[in-house]
């Protein structure tokens, strides 16, 4: 009570405030074996008394909790649950206690309680009124050099394969925009028909050719979408503001594709048995695209993705045009080389083992190179928060300066 106002208390403030008492009280039990017992007991305290400790034992079974109190009638009281009906009985137990006539020691009891109680609400009210720690600082979209990303898919993949990657991305307030290059995903063109790389790579180069002037986007690009990105950023560098290339192919002046996955190490065994070449112009001429197995796309792809993903990607892919995967790239310095590139390494590929990236990121150093544990050749499946912090890290780098 307060100025004669009740004032409440939380739960654990009340529980904690008596058994401090009762701590309080226990380590004064020889005192009050001193103290004169009443001279007269009347027979409904005792009748009480043989009732609440049949309550208590029936409490104890139902593991509900148990308090002892100081009376000196040695009374014990179970606190019910809510902090109304913990008042009514402390406070009933108080006027027990008095009607046994009360000793020193309780009235010494009583007024630590109150002191206590006080305390605790003091303390309370100040936690709760203390700022709290500040949250960490939002990404501030409308200073970054470019809010707009397009990714582009690898090969036989299509857009559907980035809807992870896309919400979240939107959800962090980005514009996001995929596309589906000829013959992939949804595009209604027979990938056996396509025969050169700039072909292949119409649908990107058409978007960005549509592109506000003075607006810059991210060009991601997974696998066989590094080569994609190359020949976008030679044709269209000043509306590239960051390349990134995940798991992808990232190809030098004169080199293709195929040059670029297999330089040095070779085609790895399991690449080779999931490859299956298609012949759409009779098996005395070139083979036109090639097909994964997919009974080992999990194996090859997605090792560490989720059944679901891998159910998806199995009804989804396509074939890969193989003339664009052997068109050599004809990249300058002037163009492509100055866009500014970062590779994400994904460490759990076995599509594009870590150490054929590794020889991929050395013959052509981009800016910045990131990992990503635990990730495979997929890791818009496998690691999706993992790629969207690196992403949102790339694009908050700001503008290199012009000397």
């Amino acid at each position: 009570m307060k100025n004669g106002k009740r004032i409440r208390m939380p739960v654990a403030s009340w529980e904690s405030s008596v058994e401090e008492v009762l701590q309080e009280s226990a380590k004064d039990s020889s005192a009050a074996a001193d103290l004169p017992e009443p001279k007269e007991e009347c027979d409904s305290v005792a009748i009480a008394v043989e009732e609440e400790q049949q309550r208590r034992r029936r409490r104890r079974q139902t593991g509900r909790r148990r308090l002892d109190t100081a009376a000196s009638g040695g009374c014990r009281h179970t606190l019910p649950a809510t902090p109304e009906e913990q008042f009514d009985d402390i406070r009933k137990i108080k006027l027990s206690c008095i009607s046994n006539k009360s000793s020193p020691i309780l009235e010494q009891t009583q007024q630590l309680a109150s002191q206590r109680q006080h305390k605790n609400w003091v303390s309370f009210r100040l936690s709760s009124q203390a700022p709290s720690a500040p949250h960490e600082e939002e990404l501030k979209l409308d200073e970054l050099e470019t809010k707009h990303f397009v990714l582009v898919h690898g090969g036989g993949f299509g857009a559907w394969c980035w809807y992870k990657t896309i919400a979240l991305l939107e959800e962090s307030g980005f514009e996001v925009d995929t596309v589906d290059l000829m013959g992939s995903g949804i595009h209604s063109s027979d990938t056996n028909s396509i025969t050169s790389l700039p072909q292949y790579v119409k649908p990107l180069t058409d978007f960005l050719a549509k592109l506000e002037d003075g607006k810059k986007v991210i060009l991601v690009g997974h696998d066989f979408g590094g080569a994609c990105i190359s020949y976008a950023m030679e044709l269209f560098p000043s509306k590239v503001a960051k390349a990134i290339f995940v798991a992808a192919a990232m190809l030098t002046h004169g080199q293709s594709t195929l040059d670029t996955f297999t330089q040095q190490t070779g085609i790895n065994d399991l690449m080779r048995k999931a490859q299956i070449f298609l012949y759409a112009n009779g098996k005395d001429q070139p083979p036109t695209a090639i097909d994964l197995d997919k009974t080992l796309l999990k194996d090859l792809l997605f090792n560490q993705s989720t059944s679901k993903d891998v159910a998806l990607a199995s009804v989804s892919m396509r074939p890969i045009p193989i003339a664009p995967v052997l068109e050599k790239l004809s990249l300058s310095d002037t163009n492509y080389g100055s866009v500014r590139r970062f590779y994400i390494k994904t460490q759990e590929d076995c599509a594009l083992p870590s150490l054929l990236q590794e020889i991929i990121i050395s013959s052509n150093p981009p800016e910045q190179v990131f990992q990503l544990k635990g990730s495979d050749h997929s890791p818009f499946f496998s690691k999706p928060q993992s790629l969207h912090r690196l992403l949102l890290e790339i694009a908050k780098i700001p503008p290199s300066k012009v000397l």
